[in-house]
């Protein structure tokens, strides 16, 4: 047996997942996302270690930006094989990257100018890392496959997708591979969900692979239960249009932003909430939601319920869905509270940096944070209590209110991430702890040796690993 498996994104970081796997003359990405963290954004711009010419195919566990952002790069420089995902994911990810793709180039022109008019230069090129045609020429490559259905990939190496229970349509991928009558499989876990959660189902458990990389974005923590989901969100919202400030909710347009809706939904219904305005000011967001709704297939009980009940989280009185820059303007003027949801997740790009401008210094207003803020990102400065902080080119005070819900993430905690490596009938031969950064990744590591007992390492950026 010769498997290489070589570890080129999230290794001791979170985002830029890619892991490169070489096994009878195939040659294959497991993710290709772009990184999102400050110091490591250079890694962008890098030419690819490989070169993109002599992949194979690349398997996209789902579409969010730190799996798949850099495809579009990818397929410039020479990648021309199949991205094996699923159909939720295939239509979400030319959402994102054509976002992506707009952001790249609307912020290049931005700092171009910003740049002439201060007479200095940036760290990175005034040119976008790829444009919306290099996005656009990614999507005759994006090849929908089944949960369940094996794929080849190659003489001898088969993939199988399944339900990762983290974001629509994305997957956990398990990898076999045969060598002279012997077999191993590896068993990547992309970004595992939760248990219990609204509008997806749980994720697939495993009971048998021979190497496991498994995530760690929140390996040394548990988040909060849903009940305390709600009286959280509920006492934000009440507290802040008391003191008639707004609410801005930076959030991912793919999952985050559906499952508060979800969760709004149900505080209305419950009539335990003031009624409020609420703009959902992201046109990727609004997009993503209409895959939603036409991948029903993918829903548990509970989300199919309701909209046969004709409750729909996606349509409920006071729910603005905000598509153009004028609509988006025009939110300024509104008169007493309202909850703006807006992207990024991370404040790293997208009209939530508009709507901070305007709030962030407003002590009646509140900025709440439901989803994870890498180190090196605009969010994480915020929620880590800076005093001052740099929004398109100007520094402006927090003087706003800063919130965080932990309990609204799609990543397993640490005690679910043990669950679902607790469903494995016998010891992997060894099992990598990756995305995740290195404190989180390092003590979810150190507890699982105590626990199991098993083979662990914690790889770093560029490793390479033989597997037998």
């Amino acid at each position: 047996m010769h498997i290489k498996l070589s570890f080129l994104g999230a290794a001791r970081n979170v985002t830029g997942s890619r892991y490169l796997v070489e096994a009878n003359d195939v040659r294959f990405l497991v993710d290709c996302g772009l990184y999102q963290e400050r110091e490591f954004r250079g890694r962008n711009w890098e030419p690819f270690l490989i070169p993109p010419d002599s992949i194979d195919a690349v398997l996209l566990t789902h579409a969010h930006l730190d799996h798949c952002g850099l495809l579009p790069k990818l397929v410039r420089e020479g990648f021309d094989g199949h991205v094996y995902c699923t159909a939720a994911t295939s239509e979400i990810a030319k959402i994102i990257l054509m976002d992506s793709a707009n952001i790249q180039q609307e912020d290049a022109e931005f700092k171009r100018k910003r740049h002439q008019r201060e007479g200095r230069r940036g760290t990175y090129p005034e040119v976008p890392l790829y444009t919306t045609d290099d996005a656009k020429d990614c999507f005759r490559l994006l090849s929908p496959i089944y949960y369940g259905e094996p794929v080849q990939i190659g003489d001898g190496v088969t993939a199988t997708f399944h339900d990762a229970g983290h974001v629509l349509g994305s997957s956990m991928i398990k990898v076999t591979v045969s060598q002279d009558g012997e077999k191993r499989t590896l068993l990547f876990s992309g970004d595992v969900g939760r248990w219990n959660k609204p509008i997806l189902r749980d994720p697939t458990l495993f009971d048998q692979a021979d190497y496991v990389l498994v995530e760690s974005t929140y390996g040394d923590r548990l988040h909060e239960s849903q009940e305390t989901i709600s009286d959280e969100l509920a006492r934000v919202i009440s507290s802040t249009v008391e003191a008639a400030g707004n609410i801005l909710i930076p959030s991912f347009a793919l999952e985050r932003s559906q499952e508060v809706l979800y969760y709004l939904n149900e505080l209305l219904i419950k009539d335990r909430i003031p009624h409020l305005v609420v703009f959902v000011d992201s046109p990727m967001a609004l997009s993503v939601t209409e895959v939603f709704q036409h991948h029903t297939e993918l829903f548990d009980k509970e989300m199919l319920a309701l909209i046969r009940q004709g409750k729909s989280p996606f349509d409920f009185p006071g729910l603005t869905m905000v598509r153009t820059v004028d609509q988006s303007k025009a939110i300024n003027y509104i008169a007493g509270s309202a909850m703006i949801i807006a992207g990024s997740g991370m404040c790293t790009g997208g009209r939530i940096k508009y709507h901070l401008v305007r709030n962030i210094s407003r002590p009646e207003s509140t900025i709440l944070f439901v989803g994870y803020q890498a180190m090196g990102t605009l969010g994480r400065e915020i929620v880590g209590g800076d005093k001052e902080v740099r929004i398109l080119g100007q520094k402006y005070p927090v003087r706003a209110k800063v919130a965080q819900i932990h309990g609204f993430s799609a990543h397993a905690d640490r005690d679910e991430l043990f669950r679902w490596l607790s469903a494995l009938q016998r010891p992997p031969r060894h099992l990598f702890i990756v995305h995740g950064e290195p404190e989180a990744a390092l003590r979810f590591a150190d507890l699982l040796r105590e626990r199991t007992g098993w083979e662990i390492s914690v790889p770093e950026y560029r490793d390479e690993i033989i597997l037998d």
